[in-house]
């Protein structure tokens, strides 16, 4: 932790606009005690806790305080979706109840003269090829939990060369019908702020090894 809170302090002296920690959860006492360490240092950035949204409230109000961004998934409304394709059980139950405490924790979206966000949630959600559907019943639930929060639909799902061969529900990309209904059905809500993606997204370029390629095995 004494690392880690150098670390972040190191980031900001390079001119970070942030200090973003991505699916930190099982991590998250050390990340605390981090982060007082460095906030104690004069550690000013906004800190981001970019997470798959399945958490639970009494870790999530351990950040209390820290925490100035969030970008959750929500990534099924079906749970059984997140049984079949997350091998993870009551999916929704779980991310649901994390989003309205991450909304609760920072309120609504600040935005600095410089044009980044300094505090607010933005919530996360990628489409899935044969279930439009449940994108927006996705989109409805955040509509009526946490209200007009900025959201980010992806379309960037992408299906491997061994998913292709195998065939099924998930061996297709989405098409432009099924992407283009589910941000129809944002606009029909009334979100106001919406990042969305146009063409070139899904290609296995963007997809990492997972081969340790260009990793560090040790920090120096």
């Amino acid at each position: 932790t004494e690392r880690l809170s150098d670390i972040f302090l190191e980031e900001a002296g390079r001119g970070a606009a942030c200090i973003e920690l991505v699916t930190p959860g099982h991590y998250t006492r050390q990340i605390v005690e981090a982060l007082e360490s460095a906030k104690a240092r004069g550690l000013d950035l906004p800190v981001v806790w970019n997470s798959n949204g399945y958490e639970l409230e009494e870790a999530l109000r351990m950040l209390d305080g820290l925490i100035d961004i969030f970008i959750p998934d929500l990534k099924y409304f079906d749970s059984r979706l997140g049984e079949k394709y997350s091998g993870v059980p009551h999916y929704f139950e779980y991310a649901s109840k994390a989003i309205e405490t991450m909304c609760s924790m920072t309120g609504p979206a600040v935005i600095g003269e410089d044009g980044l966000m300094k505090r607010g949630m933005i919530v996360r959600h990628l489409v899935l090829p044969g279930h439009a559907d449940d994108s927006c019943r996705v989109l409805d639930l955040v509509w009526q939990t946490v209200g007009d929060v900025p959201i980010s639909v992806m379309n960037q799902y992408t299906p491997n060369t061994l998913m292709r061969e195998q065939g099924g529900e998930l061996a297709r990309a989405v098409t432009r019908e099924e992407y283009e209904q589910v941000l129809d059905h944002a606009d029909d809500l009334g979100f106001t702020t919406m990042f969305w993606q146009e063409g070139g997204a899904v290609d296995e370029s963007f997809t990492p090894a997972f081969d340790t390629t260009g990793v560090l095995t040790s920090a120096k």
